[in-house]
């Protein structure tokens, strides 16, 4: 696969995936399409290598591995990521109705960078659970697609210090404004506007009545190339989309010789504290099963080794002084190994090693990044599988400006040189 064709899929599997629940039917509709087989955990595993499978929990995480070898002698390599990004969330009762305007509650999930979710066109997506006409219940995926809402600015003639010192309250400031409603009309149903949408556009449903949903707002502009010379991509949720692809793919293209494994955990920017988070049993679980044993589990996992994959902080021209002089990764000059002594990251001597010396065999530049000692450090689902399953790991990931604003930028080469590097991993 070469670049250009590498980074056109990426783009538009991001963008079908405004929502976990989105990137996981996507990743799922892919692995089928090329053979994997669909497993259940409330299901009797009888696999065998060598085979292709995969699974999913609560529809925003899943697992999927090839088998070629017997895993106990073998290992497996694995590489991780996160179906999450930073979002508004609609809350349960979200509806008010104020100056003759209807708005949503929302709820800030993860650490949003927020003036940048103002004055963009947003549009609605999640998952809604609902009573079909036989009184059973069901899921459905939803995607409004269309712009729906808006945050509007306060103009600056009535904040007039709004560049230097602007806050935002998160109560007040952030519900979106979706229409205007009669004057007379003070009481609005958000599941009633979305029930009409649902019977329209999913009649064949035979929706009764809407119970409960988790949907996001998120931006309708598409990710785009961009640059005079065409040097970025510009789009939301490369925050980890971009690493769910990538091991995706990179998983598709490897060879027969390994057993290989891609896990694309939910809940990662809100602390991974879930039944489908990197620190739930979800990996353990399905190790475990493969391996047979305790014991096998056990041999297995030290025969193995994770590749975190999780975007890093580009050094920033107008905001160089935030890195340290000898560790900021530039844009478009090769994946990231990312390091912290207080075990914010999992990179060890060895695995990062490995990494370097996988990136050296197949012409990959790699760069390292290791935040200012007078800064605190972010983290990963990294040290957590590490720490959960005993595995060896590397953390990795490409330059990144604006990470965890609405519209993130990095470069059009790393993310190609990173599948190049996992690719050979896998293989």
């Amino acid at each position: 696969m070469q670049e250009s064709e590498f980074n056109n899929g990426m783009l538009e599997f991001i963008k079908a995936s405004p929502t976990p629940f989105h990137a996981v039917a996507n990743m799922t509709e892919v692995l089928e399409e090329n053979g994997f087989s669909r497993l259940a955990e409330s299901d009797s595993w009888n696999v065998a290598a060598p085979g292709k499978y995969y699974v999913t929990r609560n529809d925003s995480s899943i697992i999927a591995f090839t088998l070629n070898d017997d895993i106990v002698s073998k290992g497996l390599r694995m590489v991780g990521a996160h179906t999450d990004s930073p979002c508004l969330k609609v809350k349960p009762n979200p509806e008010i109705v104020k100056n003759t305007f209807l708005q949503l509650g929302v709820e800030v999930y993860g650490g949003v960078l927020l003036h940048t979710w103002f004055d963009r066109d947003l549009s609605i997506a999640g998952r809604v659970n609902y009573l079909d006409s036989n009184d059973v219940l069901q899921t459905v995926l939803v995607d409004f697609k269309d712009a729906v809402a808006i945050i509007p600015s306060l103009a600056i003639h009535m904040d007039e210090k709004a560049n230097e010192e602007h806050t935002i309250n998160r109560q007040q400031h952030l519900p979106p404004v979706l229409m205007r409603v009669p004057d007379d009309e003070e009481k609005q149903d958000f599941k009633s506007i979305l029930l009409s949408y649902l019977n329209i556009t999913k009649a064949d449903l035979h929706i009764s009545e809407i119970l409960d949903y988790e949907l996001s707002f998120y931006d309708v502009q598409s990710p785009a190339v961009i640059g005079f010379e065409n040097d970025f991509i510009a789009g939301a949720r490369l925050d980890n989309l971009l690493s769910c692809y990538t091991g995706l793919q990179s998983l598709l293209n490897a060879g027969v010789s390994q057993n290989t494994l891609l896990v694309c955990n939910d809940h990662e920017e809100v602390g991974s504290v879930s039944s489908s988070g990197a620190r739930g049993t979800f990996l353990k679980s399905v190790i475990e099963r493969l391996a047979g044993s305790a014991e096998n589990f056990t041999r297995a996992i030290d025969r193995s080794m994770m590749i975190s994959a999780d975007n890093a902080h580009g050094i920033h021209p107008n905001f160089s002084d935030k890195h340290d002089s000898n560790h900021g990764p530039v844009i478009n000059q090769g994946p990231v190994i990312k390091i912290n002594t207080n075990q914010r990251y999992a990179s060890n001597s060895e695995t990062s090693s490995v990494f370097k010396k996988i990136c050296h065999q197949n012409q990959v530049p790699v760069q390292a990044f290791v935040v200012r000692s007078d800064m605190a450090c972010g983290s990963t689902i990294g040290p957590i599988t590490a720490s959960e399953i005993g595995v060896r790991t590397l953390d990795v990931g490409v330059p990144t400006f604006a990470m965890h604003s609405i519209r993130e930028l990095a470069g059009t080469k790393d993310a190609y040189y990173l599948y190049q590097a996992l690719s050979h991993f896998y293989s």
